[in-house]
């Protein structure tokens, strides 16, 4: 059996057929050898779709090989071949069959198979070759039937890359375009944010519907595709979404995602043992500030042209820009007996540092927290002494050397605004704060209850000490943002008079029976009231209690 041209244009099933059976024939020369070894190549190949991005997955060090065919009847046939790779570099090439001008003259046998052969070996050369990660495309044009051979392999590991051939170059692209200038430049930098701007995608001003920028951030490198970040976050053990954040399609959140939606902008934030990676959609605007930066720390920041559409992606160039060193907060100096009050921007300023000098070797720490949350940390001539989130009041007693330098860092830990009351003080015999009981709640009796009246009930301590009631008539959607928002170090003196219920001194020597009762009359009936009471010690410095919502019963 001789080998003939028209072989290549057989369906695949019949090629692997005739394949087997030409097999049988030892061959007669080495160029003839190296010839059935290409052809061989094609016999085990699969058909590559013409218009259609295919994923190919690739075992380490086996050659996976596709194939498609340039027909007859069309007059220099442009196409082209996108391969991205979505992990570690691969090598591809492209290799092109055609069939000889025309048959063998007749002559000698043995002349007439080694001219063929050589002739036949000719006929196949490499078109393109590359190793490496980054997406290319190769563009060619034929101008006669031809059959191409596409060759992928991975020398590092199994991977995943994405081919896609089109022979229709006319009717637009799978791909949004990129700028004849791809890269992003860092406008602005500052301590927790960086500002970016890039120049816009042709597509964007072609077709502004269904194509839309995407910003990824990390701290460890940049992205030459949107399919290798992906891979990169699953390989750190997170189950994503393809393309979960550019689709905007509805999912499931993992454990460690938070989705954050304002602006009309969408942010998926996927916790990593790298750190943070962060995937920003913004719509068709091509600058953004990137926020929440962590301060003196590399970023990496890639854009993603993508069309939703399809799913289908560009890359533009990624850079990569380092925040500023947090600022030396400014030190604020304690005095003995004096009561600082400090107020942290959770969005401007999270810390605040005080700084105070022992001239006695035991010292007090008091810390009223009024509002949001604080995390403070102590420090004895540089090595800490404690540290923990405040709740409520909370002393200190610390014992060292005289002359010893402390300091106190406070710090916010929400974005709203928190606020603390800070004492230092050697003499605690003496406090500025009153004595607290073991729980600053109130509590209200459900069947002591009436259409006019509310009996409620708060602890007490050892102490005689001073305690005023206020009440205040509420809406049912007034109740979350009172209670969220009281400032546990206001008095009484923010409260308007009206509002105020009665003073009373008590105490208990024994703190079983430290409790007092409070029956507050002339209410409406089936009514929202916010219930408050203030703890006022020697000093006249009060400590307010949790606040309570009780409504008074409608029928009675």
């Amino acid at each position: 059996l001789k080998m003939s041209w028209l072989w290549l244009y057989l369906p695949l099933h019949l090629l692997m057929a005739t394949c087997l059976c030409h097999s049988i024939k030892a061959p007669t020369s080495s160029s003839q050898q190296s010839f059935k070894s290409n052809l061989f190549n094609f016999y085990h190949s699969l058909l590559l779709a013409d218009g259609k991005e295919t994923t190919i997955h690739l075992l380490k060090d086996i050659p996976k090989r596709y194939y498609f065919v340039l027909e007859e009847g069309r007059a220099l046939a442009p196409f082209s071949i996108t391969v991205t790779p979505c992990d570690v570099p691969i090598e591809w090439s492209i290799l092109v069959y055609k069939p000889p001008p025309g048959k063998a003259a007749p002559g000698d046998h043995d002349t007439q198979e080694v001219s063929k052969s050589h002739k036949a070996s000719s006929m196949v050369s490499t078109l393109f070759n590359y190793k490496g990660n980054s997406v290319e495309t190769y563009m060619g044009m034929s101008s006669h039937s031809a059959l191409y051979l596409l060759e992928f392999l991975s020398t590092e590991r199994d991977t995943h890359i994405t081919v896609y051939l089109t022979t229709d170059t006319t009717s637009g692209h799978l791909y949004p375009e990129l700028p004849g200038d791809p890269r992003i430049d860092v406008i602005g930098i500052g301590h927790t944010t960086v500002t970016l701007a890039w120049k816009h995608s042709p597509s964007v001003l072609q077709h502004s519907e269904g194509i839309q920028y995407c910003l990824l951030v990390n701290e460890k490198h940049n992205y030459k595709s949107l399919c290798a970040a992906e891979t990169a976050i699953r390989s750190s053990g997170m189950k994503l979404p393809p393309t979960v954040a550019l689709s905007l399609s509805p999912y499931l959140l993992e454990p460690q995602q938070v989705m954050i939606l304002s602006n009309s902008e969408l942010s998926i934030i996927n916790r990593v043992s790298s750190g943070e990676v962060r995937q920003v959609c913004m719509g068709t605007k091509n600058t953004y500030t990137v926020p929440n930066l962590s301060p003196s720390t590399q970023y990496y920041f890639d854009v993603f042209i993508v069309n939703l559409l399809t799913n289908a992606s560009a890359a533009y160039t990624g850079t990569f820009a380092r925040t500023l060193e947090e600022p030396e907060p400014k030190v604020t100096e304690l005095k003995d007996g004096k009561v600082i009050h400090v107020v942290l921007d959770g969005k401007k300023q999270k810390f605040y540092s005080l700084q105070y000098q022992a001239r006695h070797k035991k010292i007090h720490f008091t810390f009223q927290l009024c509002r949001g949350q604080i995390r403070v940390h102590i420090t004895r001539n540089g090595k800490t002494v404690a540290s923990e989130n405040l709740s409520g009041l909370r002393y200190f007693s610390l014992k060292g050397k005289l002359l010893d330098t402390y300091s106190v860092q406070l710090r916010s830990t929400e974005e709203a605004n928190s606020s603390v009351k800070v004492l230092a003080s050697p003499h605690f015999h003496k406090p500025l704060f009153p004595l607290l009981p073991e729980s600053l709640k109130i509590k209200s009796f459900s069947k002591l209850r009436t259409c006019r009246s509310v009996t409620i009930a708060w602890l007490g301590t050892q102490e005689e000490s001073k305690y005023c009631v206020y009440r205040k008539r509420i809406e049912e959607d007034q109740i979350w943002r009172e209670l969220q928002s009281a400032d546990r170090c206001s008095g009484p003196e923010s409260r308007h008079k009206s509002e105020k219920v009665l003073c009373k001194y008590f105490y208990d020597l024994n703190l079983q029976r430290a409790v007092t009762t409070e029956t507050i009359k002339g209410l409406e009936a089936g009514t929202l009231y916010l219930f408050d009471v203030y703890l006022f010690g020697p000093s006249g410095i009060p400590v307010r209690y949790h606040s309570k919502v009780v409504k008074t019963r409608k029928k009675c």
